[in-house]
C-alpha cells in the first residue's frame, strides 16, 4: 500500500511539472499565441494604468489587436509582487509592471513566469533576466517637478536645503520612484547604495523644518500649492508639465546626480490567462510599443535603435542634463532596501 502511494505521488508530482512545462513553454509563435489568448478574452493588470507611462495607447492597441477586455489596479512595485505571493491559489491577476528590484524579488521568489519576447535578443544583457524572468521596457531618472512660482527653485539636491517650500519625496520603503529618490540625493551628495547617509541627513533637515512631505507627488496636490517640488522619475515630471503648462511647472534633472532605474514587465506564473500576458509582454517591446512609451515621455530600453519621429523627441531632456546620472548597482541595491525603512523612519519619519 505504501509503495502504491509513493507511485501515485510521483504521477501526481509528474503530471504537475508536464502541466507547468507547458506553462511556461506556451504557444510557439505569435499567431498561435492570439489564437490562446482570444480564448482567455481577458487581462487583468496590476500597476499599468492608462495614465502611466503611456500604457493607456498600449492596452487601446493590444486590446483591440488581440480581442481582449483588460483591467488594472495600479499598485506599487512592493504590493504587486505581494498581490501575486498572495494569490498563489487563486490568481486574480496575470501580468504586472514592478520596477526592476521588485521584478528580481519575484524571480526569486517563482512568482514570474519564463518568457522570452520578441527583440529578446536585441536587449543590452544587463536589462534582461537571463532566464526570461523579466526585461527592462523602458527606464526613468529621478528629476524634480517644480512650480514655477517659487523662490530660489532648486537645480540640485543641494539646493533643497536654501529654499521655504514644500518638497515630497513620496512612501520610502513601498514606492520604487521614492527609494529612487532617496537613492539619487545619496549619489548627489557623494553616497551610494553602500551610504544613505548622506541623503538621510538632507531628508531630515528638510523634516525638520516641517518642509517635507511623505506622500506621494501628484498633480493635484500641486495644483492646490500643498507641493512645490515633486521628486519624481523624468517620464512623470515631464508628462504632468505638459499637462499643466510649460509655463507653469519645470521639470529638471539634479545637476549634483541622479540615478537611472529600470521598469519589468513580469507574467503571473499562476495567472488565468498567462497567453495573453504573453501578447502584451511581447507588444511591449515591439518597435511599435516602445514608440508608445516614447510618445508618453518615457525613454524605451530600445531608444537608440527606433526612427521617433521629431515630436516624440520634442518632449524628453535635453541629453547634457543626464550627464551626472548613472544606473543604479542593484547588485548593492537590492540589499540596501531591505534596510530603508527601518533607516527612513528613524532619520526621518521621526522628525516630521
Amino acid at each position: 500500500m505504501f509503495r502504491r502511494r509513493k507511485m501515485v505521488a510521483a504521477l501526481a508530482t509528474c503530471c504537475l511539472a508536464f502541466l507547468f512545462s507547458l506553462s511556461v513553454a506556451g504557444a510557439q509563435s505569435l499567431d498561435e499565441l492570439a489564437a490562446s489568448a482570444k480564448t482567455e478574452g481577458t487581462i487583468v493588470s496590476v500597476g499599468m494604468p492608462d495614465d502611466w507611462a503611456n500604457w493607456g495607447a498600449l492596452w487601446k492597441v493590444i486590446t483591440a489587436k488581440y480581442g481582449l477586455t483588460h483591467s488594472d489596479t495600479d499598485l506599487s512595485s512592493a504590493e504587486m509582487v505581494a498581490k501575486f505571493d498572495a494569490e498563489r491559489n487563486n490568481a486574480t491577476t496575470d501580468i504586472a509592471e514592478p520596477s526592476l528590484e521588485f521584478a528580481r524579488v519575484a524571480v526569486k521568489k517563482g512568482l514570474s513566469l519564463p518568457y522570452k519576447p520578441t527583440n529578446w535578443d536585441k536587449l543590452p544583457e544587463w536589462a534582461r533576466d537571463p532566464n526570461g524572468g523579466w526585461e527592462i521596457i523602458y527606464t526613468g531618472t529621478i528629476s524634480f517637478l517644480i512650480r514655477k512660482d517659487i523662490k530660489n527653485p532648486p537645480k540640485s539636491f543641494a539646493d533643497l536645503l536654501n529654499g521655504d517650500y514644500k518638497v515630497s519625496i513620496g512612501e520610502v520603503g513601498k514606492s520604487a520612484q521614492a527609494n529612487g529618490g532617496v537613492l539619487a540625493a545619496a549619489v548627489a551628495l557623494g553616497g551610494s547604495e553602500e551610504n544613505l547617509q548622506p541623503a538621510l541627513d538632507l531628508f531630515g533637515k528638510l523634516a525638520e523644518q516641517k518642509r517635507l512631505l511623505a506622500v506621494n507627488p501628484s498633480t493635484a496636490l500641486m495644483e492646490k500649492g500643498e507641493v512645490d517640488v515633486g521628486i519624481v522619475w523624468d517620464f512623470a515630471a515631464l508628462g504632468w508639465r505638459d499637462i499643466a503648462g510649460k509655463d507653469k511647472w519645470d521639470v529638471v534633472i539634479p545637476s549634483d546626480g541622479s540615478v537611472t532605474n529600470g521598469y519589468t514587465v513580469i507574467i503571473n506564473p499562476y495567472g488565468k490567462h498567462p497567453n495573453a500576458a504573453k501578447l502584451a509582454r511581447d507588444f511591449a517591446l515591439s518597435d511599435e510599443g516602445q514608440a508608445l512609451f516614447a510618445a508618453g515621455y518615457v525613454r524605451p530600453i530600445r531608444f537608440q535603435q527606433l526612427n521617433l519621429p521629431p515630436e516624440t523627441l520634442a518632449k524628453m531632456l535635453p541629453e547634457e542634463q543626464y550627464a551626472k546620472a548613472r544606473v543604479i548597482n542593484f547588485d548593492l541595491w537590492s540589499a540596501a532596501v531591505k534596510q530603508l525603512s527601518s533607516q527612513w523612519q528613524e532619520s526621518v519619519g521621526a522628525k516630521m
